[in-house]
């Protein structure tokens, strides 16, 4: 092969460095493969080669061997395509890059198509050289040994961070606003008194009736740093996609993530998107089941019965008029009985006086239901009155139950426990007898032994499913013991309420459920935890008292006589 003995090269120098292949599993390895130690090796090796000259050093630090997609690398081949470098300078292959595929296309056919020279010094390789016998069976096989190694690696960090995640350790590089990692365990999550104060801010003013672009506004005419600029200013390193502007400002967006967040009621959730394996970059987000909850993990900035009331919220159509910053009094809450669709407000002008009333939406939009018009004014004073008269009905209820106690509560519902255990445990030994059975009748010849199978199957099947059954039931039962001082406990969300004397949003929000009109003199409201209330209710009665509702609502509990 003729070779210009005079010509000389110009060389890339190409180091790289990854703290994700298990470059850097050791302190031996570190200091073997450190981006300084790799610069000294190549220039030591190149100091008396006459014929080649350095123009350029390409530095990947912090990046996979595992595919190409690197800044220093495509900028190589770049300066590669310009003619400016027609040499690469590497330690040894592995430092070129892992996977097996990809390196061989590079080295074996598209640097030498472009006349590039390709030098691999731990491995003794120089394209210059021309290939032996050798260099065509062991170059492709380190190849292949690299990109083993690299998968191998790949699967222990997967495994790895799977069991830190079920363990209830934070694998993520950046926490959610509102908590930091703790200095004494990166893993574990605190509360950020600052970012914190902010997040339960942002759910209350939700409480209160604002919409998710009010809020954003409000926290930016308050010149509240987003979580973005937050991170930014406490030293993090953290990017993102969704920066438009030179400061990354509030969004209705951002808003409502922090809302729909679980983590601010202490649970902690990962592992929800992946990517096929190590070679492929592209990441998909996992099943719902597949990821990863621990619950209660970390302190809550946020009460679960908060966080439950803002959800219900977020699912409501509850937009406001571009004049208002907050949603109406009932938005979302009141709706038309005949259809379900929303309760509009509107407001009209007769004779220089404005006024305010609802109706149905659907009519509104397409006249295909009645208006079921109500003045705004009568309808929220009906359901002021309605609403004090519950909170009546409780505070009496809750007197009731303090002077009965919670243990014969407690035996009601451990009987109704009882009684579905034991069906299940005769349920249970009847598959038992019945298996037994089935052997001797197929032994007399009653069934075939192809029924006999089916059947077999099937008396399993039910036994296995009775014993879940059982072993659920007992679980509840246990439940049902550690409960007995909370059972009641939605009882004082009404109780503290008992002093009302008008409404407001988040008075709305916390105690009820849904208003339903039928028109301006009949409305009905399904209160929060109605089904608890019924529950209770017909507790009471199995104890022996008499449950009455007079005609204006008001509740009448008493013994009952003894026949």
């Amino acid at each position: 092969m003729y070779q210009n003995i005079n010509k000389i090269y110009h060389a890339a120098i190409y180091v790289r460095l990854s703290k994700e292949d298990g470059d850097i599993s050791s302190s031996a390895k570190l200091e073997s493969n450190s981006i300084s130690n790799q610069k000294a090796l190549i220039l030591d090796f190149l100091k008396d080669k006459k014929d080649i000259e350095v123009v350029s050093v390409r530095v990947d630090d912090g990046y996979s061997g595992s595919n190409f997609e690197r800044p220093a690398f495509q900028a190589m081949l770049e300066d590669i395509r310009r003619g400016i470098v027609d040499c690469v300078v590497v330690k040894d292959l592995s430092r070129f890059g892992r996977e097996y595929i990809d390196s061989g296309k590079y080295i074996e056919r598209l640097f030498p198509a472009l006349g590039v020279r390709f030098i691999a010094i731990n491995d003794n390789y120089d394209s210059l050289k021309g290939k032996n016998q050798a260099d065509e069976i062991i170059i492709p096989f380190k190849n292949l040994i690299n990109d083993a190694y690299c998968r191998d690696i790949s699967i222990k960090i997967r495994s790895n961070l799977e069991i830190k995640r079920k363990k209830g350790e934070c694998v993520t590089p950046f926490v959610a606003f509102g908590y930091r990692k703790t200095k004494t365990d990166k893993h574990k999550l605190e509360i950020d008194p600052s970012a914190g104060g902010v997040v339960q801010d942002i759910f209350k003013m939700k409480l209160q009736g604002m919409s998710q672009d009010a809020i954003a506004n409000r926290l930016n005419e308050l010149g509240i740093l987003s979580p973005f600029e937050y991170k930014i200013s406490s030293g993090s390193r953290y990017e993102t996609g969704f920066r438009q502007k030179e400061q990354a400002l509030w969004s209705s967006v951002t808003v409502r993530r922090i809302l729909e967040n679980e983590v601010y009621i202490g649970n902690l959730v990962q592992g929800k998107r992946t990517t096929p394996n190590h070679k492929v970059k592209q990441t998909y987000v996992k099943p719902e089941d597949d990821w990863i909850r621990i619950e209660k993990n970390h302190e809550p900035l946020v009460s679960d019965r908060d966080f439950e009331i803002v959800q219900r919220l977020l699912g409501m159509d509850t937009r406001t008029s571009p004049d208002q910053k907050q949603v109406y009094l009932l938005s979302g809450i009141a709706v038309c009985a005949d259809c379900g669709a929303p309760m509009t407000r509107k407001v009209s002008t007769v004779a220089g006086k404005k006024y305010a009333y609802y109706l149905c939406s659907t009519n509104k939009e397409t006249k295909r239901c009645s208006s079921h018009r109500i003045p705004e004014k009568d309808l929220e004073d009906a359901v002021l009155v309605m609403l004090k008269q519950h909170i009546q009905n409780i505070l009496h209820l809750k007197r009731v139950l303090e002077f009965i106690g919670t243990v014969p509560f407690q035996e009601i519902n451990m009987k109704k426990l009882q009684d579905r255990l034991e069906k299940k445990k005769q349920e249970k030994e009847r598959c038992k007898e019945l298996r037994m059975m089935l052997y001797s009748d197929m032994k007399e010849g009653i069934v075939s032994k192809e029924d006999y199978v089916e059947l077999h199957a099937a008396y399993g099947k039910r036994l296995r499913n009775a014993e879940e059954s059982i072993r659920a039931i007992q679980k509840e039962m246990d439940s049902e013991l550690e409960k007995a001082d909370n059972a009641n406990t939605w009882l004082d969300y009404f109780v503290k309420y008992q002093d009302i004397e008008e409404l407001s949003r988040t008075v709305v929000v916390e105690l009820i459920r849904q208003i339903r009109v039928y028109d301006k003199k009949n409305i009905e409201i399904t209160f929060d935890f109605d089904d608890c209330y019924k529950q209770l209710l017909e507790s009471v009665e199995k104890l022996g008292y008499q449950v009455d509702k007079e005609p204006g609502g008001q509740l009448n509990i008493s013994r009952r006589e003894a026949v």
